[in-house]
């Protein structure tokens, strides 16, 4: 069953408010200070390690990882200058995906799906992106960008060489891609669905059917959207997006297309699975009904032949007695009366290919 990490902040709450969770936060605070000759990859204690950064003139990444407590991002956003209402999409998790501009800063939220022990968890990553500087956060256990990190390390990697807009773009072609591992899952079991479907069907199929439908639907509210969040990138007139980024946005783009048409693809074959089996359940309801149907239209004349030799009209006067009660083969006669009623009733329902 697939679920969102969420955290929400309670009724009434003025917008742009941090509140604290209910849940106890923990996280780790990772920060780079790369360009073309050298990179320095560093695991910081707390924020005020951060300010050392602000102060060189390379560009500068900051993740975190986990839950973020209200305070951090209070001071984080100080900091850099992040508006009061994107902090709050940080803090209260489960947002929709979407990006937003604030000035000189570009915000957006996307969902970052993952699967573990048949269990599909969506974790919402946020990014604020500035000139010089890159601000994310992932709610997740794990941190997914631990090897974009040892990436930027290597001499000569790319993401060295250019500037933040091209480190996002990293990052978001990350968070997409995440979810072609998963709908191929759903795709050996949506194949093992069809397979029961047409051989063994049952209620179990029907159940496992409903549940991946569910499991669909709710991936479809997080990878939808995500769509609109890379076509903004590539159309909004903002500086804080290189051209030559823009060209590798497309890439995204067509990503994100292909991963919904494996959702929608995946979403009708369940669909079809599911009025096959109905199908298939109403087409054996009806060769059940046909066969007992045929029982009871046999036996209906023998019913009749049977009731009308009970009566036992024997009376010697009376003309309107029955003679086969006293015959010495009346017994046998009847009954082989019944048996050709029955074969000639099967021979005519063959026939008439009802059998």
């Amino acid at each position: 069953m697939a679920y969102f990490n969420k955290r929400y902040h309670p009724p009434g709450t003025p917008p742009g408010t941090l509140t604290e969770a209910a849940e106890a936060a923990s996280f780790t605070l990772n920060a780079i200070d790369y360009a073309p000759d050298a990179v320095r990859v560093c695991t910081l204690g707390g924020l005020a390690e951060c300010r050392q950064f602000l102060d060189t003139p390379n560009p500068t990444w900051i993740h975190i990882q986990g839950n973020v407590t209200p305070a951090t991002l209070r001071e984080l956003g100080e900091m850099f200058g992040l508006h009061p209402l994107a902090l709050e999409d940080v803090l209260n998790t489960g947002q929709r995906p979407k990006m937003e501009l604030y000035e000189e800063q570009l915000f957006l939220v996307m969902g970052m799906p993952t699967i573990s022990d048949h269990t599909v968890t969506v974790d919402q990553f946020s990014a604020f992106l500035g000139r010089e500087f890159l601000v994310t956060f992932h709610t997740g256990r794990e941190d997914p960008f631990a090897d974009v990190r040892k990436r930027m390390q290597a001499v000569g990697n790319r993401l060295r060489s250019h500037g933040v807009d091209y480190l996002l773009y990293t990052l978001v072609d990350m968070v997409i891609d995440h979810g072609f591992p998963l709908l191929e899952l759903f795709g050996e079991d949506v194949q093992e669905l069809e397979e029961d479907v047409l051989e063994k069907p049952s209620t179990t199929t029907v159940q496992q059917i409903h549940r991946l439908r569910r499991e669909l639907l709710l991936l479809r509210r997080t990878l939808w959207p995500q769509r609109e969040v890379v076509n903004a990138l590539l159309r909004d007139d903002t500086a804080l997006i290189g051209r030559e980024t823009r060209l590798y946005l497309r890439d995204c783009y067509d990503h994100a297309v292909q991963i919904i048409d494996l959702l929608e693809s995946y979403r009708d074959v369940l669909a079809s699975l599911l009025d096959l089996y109905y199908s298939g359940l109403s087409t054996r309801m009806n060769d059940i009904m046909r066969v007992l149907t045929v029982i009871a239209t046999i036996f209906i004349p023998l019913t009749f032949i049977a009731g009308v030799y009970g009566m036992n009209f024997a009376h010697p006067q009376s003309p309107w007695a029955m003679p086969e009660l006293s015959w010495y083969w009346g017994y046998p006669a009847v009954l082989g009366l019944m048996v050709a009623v029955a074969a000639g009733m099967l021979f005519y329902f063959r026939r008439k290919n009802w059998l």
